[in-house]
């Protein structure tokens, strides 16, 4: 940020995530800008006597606020008369923060809305409500309340006891203007940058699949592979059903209680430890269990090689676990009868779409054991698994190494957004003075 001036004078705040402030700034807690309350849910919250599809207000859920940015514009529910009379509502202009679900969210509301008490707002805040926003989305006022996101304890009076930067309501509203062009400029970098991963991850997949469906030669006579996901195979390879293909390992818990199942050397895989497809080997697993506790969860330890594949939502997370291991109820392990183990990691990784929509269940989708059991695949010879699988290895390599540029792109633009935030709303540098200069040399 060295290129913003700073202003003239500095005093410390006395808070520590502020440091020090521009001398005519202050220092307030926000219970003394506003009193901070809390919403209010009609109940029970499943009558349908408080909702109305052409209610005018709209009913705020954490979802709804999760899924928006600066501003609330739409909600999924509208309240009735009744509804609205037994909940809190908020005007187009007002701010509001989220001590639920997304904990520590700020935002702004452009319509009529109701908000329940995972939520809490500021009905006598006389300040600019943009600047306010910022301060919250920065993180900083949270330090030491818990880490962003669900962990956060904050309530009425956490809330008001934070103290923040108060600059002239003149600066307040310049912080803001400034703030809201300088972070749409980086967002659409980073808009772009997130779409250009997309690309990647589409171009890495589609090499993926045409290569384990279609082979390398591309003058191999083909034929129906009677599977509509595969289409045309070669001639010369089979098609099998994965029980055919892998001894089929299901998961299972120890029980919790005994503190002598865990803290053991049996590697034990949840779909947690697969990640979001981004490591192929995988080797640990966030808990091990003790050979009491493997003896108590009545499954088996596949051997190393196999493939472990998470089967409860997000279901088709895959990776290639190079101990011998056993898991839980929410993955299965497939250990090789015979091929490649990377052939077959590849094969399932290009099925995951098809994995995904088998699927079932009310409460949580599940892959079920018999329609993995019975999942048909393309089954080359041992030497083409192999040639296959290190033709992948050498074909999405640069593919990968220009995601993990992107990937990095992504979070400096982040981290330098963030960083942005934080100096204006603390007086690191001088709003006011860059924005003078900038047009005086437009």
């Amino acid at each position: 940020m060295s290129r913003y001036e700073k202003y003239p004078a500095y005093r410390d705040s006395g808070v520590e995530w502020i440091g020090e402030i521009p001398g005519h700034w202050e220092c307030i807690k926000i219970k003394h800008l506003s009193q901070v309350q809390r919403g209010a849910s009609p109940r029970p919250i499943d009558d349908q006597k408080y909702f109305d599809d052409e209610g005018e207000y709209s009913w705020v859920r954490i979802s709804d606020v999760t899924a928006s940015n600066k501003y609330l514009e739409c909600t999924e529910q509208r309240l009735s008369e009744i509804g609205k009379t037994l909940s809190i509502p908020l005007q187009p202009g007002q701010l509001f923060l989220s001590i639920a679900g997304s904990v520590g969210k700020p935002i702004i509301t452009k319509i009529n809305c109701c908000i329940h008490d995972g939520f809490v707002y500021f009905p006598y805040l006389k300040e600019c409500t943009d600047f306010l926003y910022y301060i919250f989305t920065s993180g900083q006022p949270f330090l030491g309340l818990g880490k962003m996101g669900t962990q956060l304890n904050l309530n009425t009076d956490t809330v008001g006891s934070i103290s923040i930067p108060v600059p002239p309501l003149e600066e307040q509203q310049a912080i803001a203007s400034f703030l809201d062009r300088k972070t749409a400029e980086i967002d659409e970098l980073i808009t772009k940058k997130e779409d250009l991963l997309k690309k990647l991850d589409e171009k890495r997949t589609a090499l993926i699949t045409r290569t384990v469906t279609k082979g390398l030669d591309p003058s191999a006579p083909m034929k129906e592979s009677g599977v509509e996901w595969l289409g045309e195979i070669p001639k010369h390879w089979e098609v099998k059903q994965t029980r055919l293909i892998f001894k089929i390992f299901s998961g299972s818990t120890p029980r919790s209680s005994e503190e002598l199942f865990w803290d053991g050397d049996i590697v034990w895989f949840t779909p947690e430890d697969l990640g979001n497809n981004q490591q192929k080997n995988i080797s640990e697993s966030r808990r091990k269990i003790t050979e009491e506790g493997y003896n108590s969860c009545g499954t088996s330890l596949a051997k190393s090689n196999s493939v472990v594949l998470s089967t409860r939502a997000p279901i088709g997370h895959f990776a290639i676990s190079t101990v011998p291991a056993c898991c839980n109820q929410g993955c299965r392990i497939l250990e090789p009868e015979n091929g490649i183990p990377e052939y077959w990691y590849y094969t399932l990784l290009s099925a995951k779409p098809i994995l995904h929509c088998l699927g079932q269940g009310s409460t949580f989708m599940e892959l079920p054991r018999q329609s993995l059991a019975g999942f048909k695949l393309p089954v080359p010879p041992l030497q083409e698994q192999q040639a296959i699988a290190e033709h992948i290895e050498k074909s999405t390599a640069p593919i990968d190494h220009q995601k993990a540029q992107v990937t990095e792109a992504i979070e400096r633009l982040k981290e330098y957004r963030s960083a942005l935030i934080t100096d204006a709303v603390t007086g690191k540098m001088n709003v006011q003075l860059h924005e003078t200069k900038e047009s005086l040399s437009a």
